[in-house]
């Protein structure tokens, strides 16, 4: 294996680089060179959802079958050009990075950062959330298709609420719904609202659906975890690469496709070269998540 280190020019910034051939992915021989390149070409559509969001590294030195670690603080040695943003906590504070362009996406790749988290506001308004997020996670034998019906059960609560909403794939075993805001709301509002909607989805569906976290009862059911809503909570970011056996990543949907997982039987599941084909199809499925100005309901709307 290599062991030599040089420099990218990205957009005239000399990015120090690597190992490019360390395997990350034994299963596929997915590099570290092919996660940095996949990182490059989806920037375009990865960045904008980025852009002023601290975001919590999950690096995997040794790929995927190796040890991880979370590193919420920005590493000492990050160059001077990497932004950060300072966030306080019950005994001191956090800077964490934020990837605010091209040259910082590819020097955290190179820390085979192969996960990208980030919270739900922006670095500038820390207590404003600018969207809903629902994580549908299956206990088996739940799978990703019975999470695919539950999303589907979401959107039409929410289209009677007058909401929009947009799904995407979680790139491990399950599927996350968002519902845009991007207008003042509190994590409190936001929070309150998204219980009362898993626990509305439980009474009506309770063959399939449980709102509480306890593990003893979601054999056959899918959590649909409202606890995301919260200021010190992560979640994976759309487009990134998630650490498993295969390159797969969190991939935005249509309605029409999860209706047609469900219809087909085929779960919906992308990888890196799939989602580069899917961008130059589809361009960002989620780009409305960014932009679109909803107001949220109050919780006694919610039934």
């Amino acid at each position: 294996m290599s062991r030599t280190q040089t420099e990218l020019d990205v957009e005239g910034v000399k990015v120090p680089i690597s190992n490019l051939d360390k395997v990350m992915y034994p299963k596929t021989g997915f590099s570290k060179g092919d996660v940095i390149h996949y990182y490059i070409q989806v920037a375009p559509y990865l960045l904008p959802h980025l852009q002023d969001r601290a975001v919590s590294l999950k690096r995997y030195p040794d790929g995927v079958d190796g040890f991880f670690f979370y590193e919420k603080q920005c590493p000492s040695h990050a160059p001077k050009w990497i932004t950060t943003t300072r966030v306080p906590k019950e005994d001191g504070v956090i800077d964490y990075c934020v990837l605010a362009d091209l040259p910082s996406l590819v020097w955290v790749a190179n820390l085979a950062n192969l996960e990208v988290h980030t919270f739900l506001h922006r670095a500038r308004a820390r207590k404003r959330p600018s969207a809903l997020a629902f994580d549908l996670d299956p206990g088996a034998p739940a799978d990703v298709l019975s999470c695919c019906q539950v999303a589907l059960d979401l959107k039409a609560l929410f289209d009677t609420l007058g909401l929009e909403s947009f799904p995407k794939t979680s790139g491990s075993k399950g599927l996350q719904v968002y519902v845009p805001l991007n207008t003042p709301v509190t994590y409190a509002r936001t929070k309150a609202f998204a219980k009362a909607i898993a626990e509305a989805l439980e009474k009506a569906r309770p063959e399939l659906v449980v709102s509480k976290m306890l593990k003893k009862l979601r054999q056959g059911k899918v959590l649909v975890d409202w606890s995301q809503n919260d200021d010190h909570k992560t979640t994976v970011n759309v487009y990134s690469l998630r650490a498993k056996e295969r390159p797969t990543v969190s991939t935005p949907l249509t309605w029409a496709e999860v209706k047609s997982a469900v219809k087909r039987k085929k779960p919906p599941v992308f990888e890196a070269k799939e989602v580069i084909r899917r961008l130059k199809k589809h361009g960002d499925l989620f780009a409305p998540v960014l932009t679109l100005k909803q107001k949220l309901p109050a919780v006694k709307n919610v039934q």
